[in-house]
């Protein structure tokens, strides 16, 4: 077994992703406070080729040495925004005609193996603090939730590996 080399895989370069079609996902970070979590989110964000990136409440933003560390590069390419009430930005959302859903565990929890997104929809995928989750007052605003199932002792993954396995359930299902 031969692993492929980086030139001979046909990534875009960052011009040409900039200019690309994008997924009609956007993904918001609700007060994530580890800059590791967030440059992890960007590369994720690159990888599925997100519309967009919205940082709120007390998420780091670029530039800074720690996203880079694990964003590798990915600022550049994903279009990001920082907005300081993620309630403001999700109501801007909602009279855009997106359909908003949180990440969380919570009593109306959809489980992401039952959930059908649809191809003629747009969605906010809200992630939340790493120990407290989606803040109470997203949750009020969100169309609904997701819970991704799990079968060990813990009760959450890390937010960057819950972005990833959200997404690639999105990507597969929209694809």
């Amino acid at each position: 077994m031969e692993k492929v080399a980086v030139e001979a895989m046909g990534r875009l370069s960052v011009d040409e992703f900039k200019q690309a079609e994008k997924s009609s996902l956007i993904v918001m970070l609700d007060n994530v406070r580890s800059m590791h979590n967030v440059g992890s989110v960007f590369r994720t964000a690159d990888c599925f080729a997100v519309e967009s990136l919205y940082l709120c409440g007390i998420t780091a933003c670029p530039p800074h040495r720690e996203i880079e560390k694990t964003a590798l590069g990915a600022t550049r390419s994903v279009e990001w925004k920082y907005i300081d009430s993620a309630v403001t930005a999700l109501l801007k959302f909602k009279e855009l005609g997106y359909q908003i859903y949180a990440v969380e565990q919570t009593k109306q929890s959809v489980n992401l193996q039952k959930f059908k997104p649809s191809v003629t929809e747009k969605y906010v995928l809200i992630f939340g603090n790493e120990v407290n989750g989606v803040s109470d007052d997203v949750l009020k605003i969100a169309d609904g939730s997701l819970e991704i199932p799990q079968f060990g002792t813990k009760h959450s993954f890390n937010i960057s590996i819950s972005v990833g396995i959200v997404l690639w359930d999105f990507f597969t299902k929209l694809n």
